[in-house]
């Protein structure tokens, strides 16, 4: 049987399956509560799954681990390391039970509401939406990467119809269950992606000959530090793991999955599911990636632009051009996964932000605005973010194929929404003494230094210097310098700028107690 034989029937009931749920779950998402948390009721194994599969999209699995394992070699691996105990372990340790305990106490239902609540400042929650709103469009757009040369390598079709088609099944199951249905699904999904890395990195390594001649082999063709403990480039790897583990932490569709969890017990077993499964996935992913070298002579032929630039999409599917018709196809349906899972996240973080925090606080003044209409717009948002974020990605691949704008916008947008939530939201958790201005303070710094980097990367300033020069580099170093940069700034900003409330604060942290 051909590839195409075998992957057609795999895709029609896995698209059969996501439908399914989506229409089993609409008894879930008729208040705004249900469609946006599931009713705060969801079990460790969900959330956990929830969790791992916003995290892991295509992006990583064909993009990053074929760039990063063509830079860094085996060392790669640490970057999944990171990922797994700094992004996945350490995440749901500090933030999983407070984030549960305060959001539900406050009734908060996204992270700019958090703030608005937390910092007594409707201002803020204003700001944060605009932040999202324009920063997940590129972010939700980037997701489709990688898809064209996969599907390329088994159906003759164009890549325009593969970004319809998961745009549309997507937004089915999102807009019919909301967060339920993209829970289980994710959960699923999940399940694939952790069968088809496993049965993957096994394919790859048999076709070179078992691990040990593999990475013999690796040492041989790419050199000896491509199999070394920390890589060509230790320094660059260190700044990969913390943007890539430490960012999450102020992602509003990862924190937002603490949220919707039922109880303080089932956030201890979401920990240690959510840890495995991130071993697993990233782990696997950039240790595949790693061996990318040892396809040299194809990446070359095939991977190359025009202008000589290496297409890093491209190394992934190279490695796995050779491989059975039957691994090809789960790895088709696992990018699919990956894709679709993230996707959903995305989007439905970005319809509730937009509807609950800005839409409906201006509509409700002037009439009633009830769940059934919050709901209802929330939906109309959802079809509208993906119709847009396919429409810059096939834009992306055809019309605007040579731009550098949306590229680079792609890559900036993780470091901008990490760099300006991050302190904000976890000092809010745990200290007092923030105050409105050291928030306003990190929104502006941490979107400011990646709009820098953003001018820099597209050739319109420059800066000189040793210090500067270095944090510009690219967006993986502005990203970590700017979310450490919050780190700093919050304290100070707050010891020096006018205090809340204090009894409104205590208020707020009475349900630690």
């Amino acid at each position: 049987m051909t590839t195409a034989q075998i992957t057609i029937p795999m895709l029609i009931v896995f698209f059969a399956v996501m439908i399914f749920v989506g229409l089993y779950c609409r008894k879930h998402s008729t208040s705004v509560d249900g469609f946006v948390l599931g009713g705060r009721s969801v079990g460790p194994w969900l959330t956990a799954f929830a969790f791992g599969t916003s995290y892991f999209s295509a992006v990583i699995f064909v993009g990053y681990a074929g760039q990063f394992g063509w830079n860094f070699g085996l060392a790669s691996t640490w970057i999944g390391m990171g990922n797994a105990f700094i992004g996945s372990l350490l995440a749901w340790l500090v933030l999983g039970k407070r984030t549960r305990t305060m959001t539900q106490s406050l009734g908060s239902k996204t992270m700019p509401d958090f703030f608005e609540k937390r910092y007594n400042s409707n201002r803020l929650k204003i700001f944060a939406s605009f932040i999202i709103f324009v920063f997940l469009i590129p972010y939700t757009a980037s997701l489709y990467n990688g898809l064209s040369s996969l599907f390329n390598n088994v159906f003759d079709i164009d890549y325009w119809v593969v970004v319809v088609i998961m745009a549309v099944l997507t937004g089915i199951y999102v807009i019919f269950g909301g967060y339920m249905a993209t829970a289980i699904n994710d959960f699923i999904q999940g399940i694939i992606m952790l069968v088809g890395i496993v049965a993957v990195i096994l394919a790859v390594l048999n076709d070179n000959g078992g691990l040990s001649q593999a990475v013999n082999s690796l040492s041989e063709t790419a050199g000896k530090e491509y199999t070394s403990l920390f890589g060509p480039n230790p320094v660059f790897l260190f700044f990969v793991v913390m943007l890539t583990s430490l960012g999450t932490w102020g992602l509003p569709q990862m924190v937002g999955k603490f949220y919707s969890i039922k109880d303080d017990g089932a956030v201890k077993k979401g920990t240690i599911i959510s840890t495995v499964f991130a071993v697993i996935v990233a782990g696997g992913c950039y240790f595949l990636g790693g061996f990318g070298k040892l396809y040299q002579e194809e990446v070359m032929l095939t991977a190359v632009s025009e202008n000589g630039k290496l297409m890093y999409d491209g190394i992934i599917p190279i490695m796995l051009s050779k491989l059975p018709s039957v691994i090809i196809a789960v790895v088709i349906v696992l990018v699919l996964s990956a894709s679709m899972s993230t996707l959903s996240s995305l989007v439905l973080t970005s319809s509730s932000t937009l509807t609950l925090d800005v839409i409906k606080p201006k509509v409700a003044k002037k009439k009633e605005f009830t769940e059934k209409k919050s709901v209802f717009v929330m939906r109309l948002l959802i079809v509208f973010f993906i119709a847009l974020s396919a429409v810059i990605a096939i834009l992306k691949d055809t019309i605007w194929k040579d731009s550098a704008f949306i590229a680079q916008m792609m890559g900036v947008s993780w470091g901008a929404l990490a760099g300006a939530f991050l302190a904000p939201f976890i000092y809010g958790l745990f200290w007092k003494k923030g105050t409105r201005a050291a928030v306003a303070s990190c929104f502006v710094f941490g979107t400011g230094i990646e709009i820098i980097q953003l001018c820099i990367s597209m050739g319109w300033i420059s800066f000189s210097g040793k210090i500067l020069g270095f944090v510009f580099t690219n967006s993986l170093y502005s990203g970590v310098f700017a979310m450490v940069g919050g780190l700093i700034i919050f304290p100070i900003i707050s010891l020096l700028t006018k205090k809340s409330n204090v009894e409104n604060v205590n208020e707020i942290f009475e349900c630690i107690k």
